[in-house]
């Protein structure tokens, strides 16, 4: 398939969500809206996964299974060459401050609109002209 030279590269998000019905949720609204979306399979090296996938943004829940959303930011944020993703927390409860102190982009409180969400995507794919990723493979 050959890129086309006027539209610019597809954004990929990462979604890290233990609700399966939540994660299955948000990959159909982000790929209909144009998006690659990766998801967590396993809970054990969260970071890992997503330094695999080398996604432009992750959007991930605070409570994990044996974590929290915070590790795995700081985690993140600490290895070379994944220091600038874009990361968005979510959360039923009003994280906001910790996840922001912790190194979050943005943070949306659980219930979001897809409205909501779409809209933070595209600003955080903005700030360095959507390629805000590591080096892609």
């Amino acid at each position: 398939m050959t890129a086309d030279p006027g539209k610019p590269p597809t954004v990929k998000v990462f979604v890290v969500d233990d609700d399966p019905t939540m994660v299955t949720l948000l990959h159909t609204l982000l790929e209909l809206e144009g998006y690659q979306v990766a998801t967590a399979e396993d809970w054990t090296d969260i970071a890992g996964a997503v330094m695999k996938a080398k996604p432009d943004i992750v959007l991930m829940d605070y409570f994990l299974p044996g974590t929290d959303g915070r590790e795995v930011l700081r985690a993140l944020r600490s290895t070379p060459g994944y220091e600038h993703i874009s990361i968005i927390m979510t959360s039923g409860m009003d994280r906001e401050h910790e996840c922001l102190e912790a190194g979050a982009d943005a943070f949306l409180l659980k219930p979001y609109s897809p409205d909501h969400l779409l809209e933070t995507i595209r600003d955080l794919s903005r700030i360095d002209g959507k390629n805000n990723s590591p080096e892609k493979a």
